[in-house]
């Protein structure tokens, strides 16, 4: 199941993975203060930007609103999950994909599969400074809020390929 906590502990338990070194070298850049990239991230409006890394790994720069459940899973074949939350918080539902229905069977092009309502879930809270990796028979529905009110969340996600 993912492994989740402050980003210093989750680079120490995926140490060694193919494609993470780069991965939380370009996160290092992110959560210092002043870097241009997470500069970056912290001026964009809502929306998303897709940044190149190498090895085919790459990152996508995230600004959005919050949201309230919204019963739909989502899993990925080709590529892991690397989480980070940079500003804001938010709530992200876990749950393996063998017990999750299929309501979209697996899209190559966008690397996804969607699942629907499922109620026997793991939450994780995940706010400044902390990671969250789902792997492909991880399950989840990021982007929820934490109460009753939205808020900004600024995140970024990490596509690492999985090792063939």
């Amino acid at each position: 199941m993912a492994i989740f906590g402050p980003l210093s502990i989750v680079r120490d338990q995926t140490k060694g993975w193919s494609g993470f070194d780069r991965a939380f070298t370009y996160l290092e850049e992110v959560m210092q203060e002043g870097s241009e990239t997470r500069n970056r991230l912290m001026t964009m409006t809502a929306g998303a930007n897709r940044v190149e890394l190498n090895d085919g790994v790459y990152a996508m720069e995230q600004a959005y609103e919050s949201k309230a459940r919204y019963d739909a899973f989502e899993s990925h074949r080709k590529f892991i999950d690397i989480q980070v939350i940079v500003a804001g918080e938010e709530l992200i539902e876990v749950a393996d994909i063998a017990k999750l229905p299929v309501t979209q069977p697996f899209d190559a092009d966008r690397d996804v599969i969607i699942y629907g309502n499922y109620s026997a879930t793991s939450v994780l809270r995940l706010a400044v400074g902390d990671a969250a990796v789902f792997r492909p028979q991880d399950g989840h529905m990021p982007n929820l809020r934490v109460g009753h009110e939205p808020t900004l969340v600024r995140k970024v996600v990490v596509k690492v390929p999985v090792e063939v």
